[in-house]
């Protein structure tokens, strides 16, 4: 293996035992209303593992590289670091905020500063950059897809809930806040 190849290794490693981790530690309470999920943790759980076991069979199946040089491999495992880093750094700045269902804590509050001044799901949004990342390292069109739009589509099904959840609790604070913010990607969507 050269070193580029264990640095993948390495960070697919760090990718599912960071997510198995906040799955079960980060979990709501029985004080919380968790009634708002309506399984979007279970479709998460199911997408990306298919996502990610799909796209690297793919990619050992099937010659449809996205370029034939090399630097793609290393954008492609850039973008997996700084997705995984970057989802912990969130996670971590919404502290009790965040739980892996649905929920609304007692005393929720929105977050409207930092990656959320721009972004209201960025945790979901660097987690898919991780997925992209994973689909630009395998260097194949149809890994790529495999490995994006499972997750892209359990993400934005959860959003939807997430946010429905969101006005219920907030109303019009919430309603302004979308006006000023984007879902995932700062600026356009």
């Amino acid at each position: 293996m050269n070193p580029l190849q264990i640095l993948f290794s390495i960070s697919m490693a760090a990718w599912f035992l960071s997510e198995f981790l906040y799955k079960n530690i980060l979990k709501s309470n029985k004080e919380d209303r968790k009634d708002k999920d309506k399984s979007t943790l279970n479709i998460l759980w199911l997408a990306i593992p298919f996502s990610i076991a799909a796209a690297i069979t793919i990619s050992n199946l099937s010659t449809l590289p996205i370029t034939r040089e090399k630097w793609i491999l290393y954008v492609g495992e850039a973008l997996i670091l700084i997705g995984i880093i970057f989802r912990f750094i969130i996670i971590r700045s919404l502290g009790k905020y965040f739980t892996v269902d649905v929920t609304i804590r007692q005393d929720h509050k929105i977050k409207k500063e930092g990656f959320y001044k721009y972004l209201r799901h960025p945790s979901y949004a660097f987690s898919l950059l991780t997925s992209l990342g994973l689909g630009l390292y395998l260097n194949n069109w149809l890994s790529l897809l495999f490995a994006f739009i499972p997750p892209f589509l359990a993400f934005a099904y959860r959003i939807k809930i997430e946010e429905q959840a969101l006005v219920e609790q907030f109303g019009e604070e919430y309603i302004e806040y979308r006006k000023t913010t984007k879902k995932l990607i700062p600026f356009i969507y």
